[in-house]
């Protein structure tokens, strides 16, 4: 057990999150595989919190408490990172080089040694191709002189919905190609693919011809979608090979239409050779935007109103 009075601190008198990355790792690594709840109570019983401190709350709407939140944020970063893993939903257990950087830095593992690992850098690469697809907020003339807050407010609401985008990519990495699979078609549904009286089918693994999904825009199947659903790691990157076949398959079967969705990314030469099949690529960091977007496999934490005076009431 280790004080939580010797941790970083953070606000509200308790640890901040990245001083608890290494009371997490030294209490992962206790034991071969972790419920995420019970991780989390088991960190938390180990830094010796007071009873005042473990019941701390942001407020009253919000129902877990602080100390729990930082954790829960350690342990995302640390899987980020490839120290943990989620070898399936809600289950983490530790990597080697997990094992490796604990046994070297045990309760002083820092951010800056968890942030220079491989898939850390990963992340970050993702990151800065998401912030470079949202453009800056258009602002009302009357609300010039909040500019700079409002900004803010946009620009931290982005960096934190960012996080979870790629937090989300990283767990789809880590799921079954089958649940991957009924991801995709799920995502297309909500998208609006479907139509009002059509049909998703996710094809058999054992007998799909190439084809993993298959979206009937109306009930008689006049007009159809094709998907290709492939849940790859971020280093292995979709080649023009994996196109031609997916164009093979579409053929077979008399389509004028496919969506390739990876969690990884595409070559040039894939790319350019799906633009002349009319192939829809969908690359990870679009995956997991539109689900943002589209509420898949995420929830609405909080929702708040950004309030301004109604200049047309006191006229």
């Amino acid at each position: 057990m280790v004080k939580y009075s010797v941790l970083k601190q953070g606000n509200h008198g308790l640890p901040s999150w990245d001083g608890l990355l290494g009371p997490v790792m030294v209490t992962a690594i206790s034991k071969p595989r972790w419920d995420r709840r019970e991780l989390i109570a088991a960190v938390v019983a180990s830094i010796d919190l007071p009873d005042a401190l473990l019941k701390k709350k942001l407020s009253d709407e919000h129902t877990g408490t602080i100390i729990d939140d930082r954790v829960s944020w350690a342990m995302s970063e640390l899987t980020i990172a490839g120290l943990l893993n989620r070898p399936s939903r809600a289950v983490y257990e530790v990597t080697k080089l997990g094992e490796k950087l604990t046994a070297e830095h045990h309760i002083k593992l820092s951010t800056d040694i968890v942030r220079e690992q491989f898939s850390y850098k990963t992340h970050i690469r993702e990151l800065e191709q998401r912030r470079k697809s949202h453009s800056p907020v258009a602002l009302d003339d009357d609300l010039t002189t909040n500019v700079d807050e409002l900004e803010q407010i946009r620009s931290q609401i982005i960096d934190y919905n960012n996080r979870i985008a790629t937090e989300l990519l990283e767990r789809i990495r880590g799921a079954e190609p089958v649940f991957f699979e009924h991801l995709v078609a799920d995502l297309l549904t909500k998208m609006g693919y479907q139509g009002q009286d059509g049909s998703t089918i996710v094809t058999p693994p054992s007998n799909d011809g190439g084809i993993d999904g298959i979206i009937n825009q109306d009930p008689l199947g006049t007009s159809t979608v094709y998907i290709q659903a492939k849940r790859y790691q971020a280093s292995n990157i979709v080649q023009r090979p994996a196109i031609d076949t997916f164009f093979g398959a579409l053929s077979r079967v008399h389509a004028d239409r496919g969506v390739f969705i990876t969690t990884s990314s595409f070559s040039k030469s894939a790319k350019e050779t799906a633009k002349g099949f009319s192939i829809v690529l969908i690359d990870g960091v679009q995956l997991s935007d539109l689900m943002l977007r589209y509420h898949v496999g995420v929830q609405i934490r909080y929702h708040d109103e950004l309030l301004k005076i109604d200049e047309d009431y006191f006229e």
